[in-house]
């Protein structure tokens, strides 16, 4: 079955356009596209989607719409929204415009269900884990962490930890001052400790991260010009790369990491936030190590439609 599903996030609106066979749980990729559209501006403040951000969202989709076309269409064309639109008082108002506009079935996701979907494409395509795993997906609004174990979900939460949520939040100067960047890290942390038992904190031996922050730490890591996803999908990295990335790009201005190899200029105003809440994830599960996938929420769904069993 070939399927467009989109990921309208509070950063970022992602295409995956895909034919799933189910019965095998597998996915070919056909087309993949990324646009930052920051549809989370400002709704920490306001409580509402601002006007911009939804036109760059749907902006997005148009373009999208045509790569659908071009590339012969979908049997099932499918859209996610998931922290700013479920934050915003005005959520509801988007997603019904998104469905009438661009002919997606849309729907506003709870933080659980996004958990759920974004290990179901993150363990996609692996072999089922025989010791605890967790999945950390660092979005615009929140961060998903879902800990699994054989193919199982054991334990699933979201929090109000994201990307752009934070940067409004903590930073205010550019670049950054240390003490901006440290409160950020330690509302992270507290956020974080609340969210997940002791217990499975110990108990995870290895974490798989997706998403931008993740994918992009990969990229600076490797200096990747062009991005490449194969060498992307399934590095690692350290740590104590994390830790030295994140102190880099905090003493750069917007400006200077904008020229970052590997970093896409239009994350270059959040990525301190990210690089900020990857490691405050890694030492919640006192990790030292995370394998980087490109596989995330948009496979979960793509597997969802075509009615396999490994999806929610």
């Amino acid at each position: 079955m070939r399927i467009a599903v989109v990921d309208i996030g509070s950063n970022s609106t992602r295409l995956l356009l895909a034919d799933v066979d189910a019965a095998a749980g597998t996915i070919a990729q056909l087309e993949r596209r990324s646009t930052v559209t920051r549809l989370g501006d400002g709704v920490e403040r306001t409580g509402v989607l601002g006007d911009a951000a939804m036109d760059r969202v749907l902006a997005a989709l148009t373009h999208y719409d045509e790569v659908i076309a071009n590339a012969g269409g979908a049997e099932r064309r499918v859209a996610v929204l998931t922290s700013a639109v479920r934050d915003a008082g005005n959520g509801a108002l988007f997603t019904a415009r998104v469905a009438s506009e661009h002919a997606l079935d849309a729907q506003t996701i709870a933080g659980e269900l996004e958990a759920q979907l974004s290990f179901a494409g993150a363990t996609s395509g692996r072999p089922p884990s025989s010791e605890p795993l967790v999945v950390v997906d660092i979005g615009g609004g929140s961060t998903e962490f879902v800990v699994g174990q054989g193919g199982e979900v054991l334990f699933h939460t979201t929090t109000q930890a994201g990307v752009v949520r934070h940067t409004e939040r903590h930073i205010h100067h550019d670049p950054p001052l240390a003490i901006e960047v440290d409160a950020l890290a330690d509302d992270a942390r507290e956020v974080y400790a609340a969210a997940i038992p002791p217990h499975l904190r110990s108990a995870a031996t290895q974490m798989i991260a997706v998403a931008g922050t993740a994918t992009s730490m990969s990229a600076i890591d490797q200096r990747l010009e062009p991005y490449d996803p194969e060498l992307v999908h399934g590095s690692r990295v350290s740590l104590a790369t994390c830790e030295r990335l994140r102190d880099e790009l905090a003493q750069r201005t917007e400006g200077q990491r904008r020229e970052v190899p590997g970093l896409h200029p239009d994350r270059a105003p959040t990525i301190v936030a990210g690089a900020v809440l990857l490691v405050a994830a890694m030492r919640t599960f006192g990790l030292q190590e995370i394998e980087v996938s490109e596989h995330d929420i948009l496979h979960g769904v793509a597997l969802r439609e075509a009615g396999s069993r490994s999806a929610p």
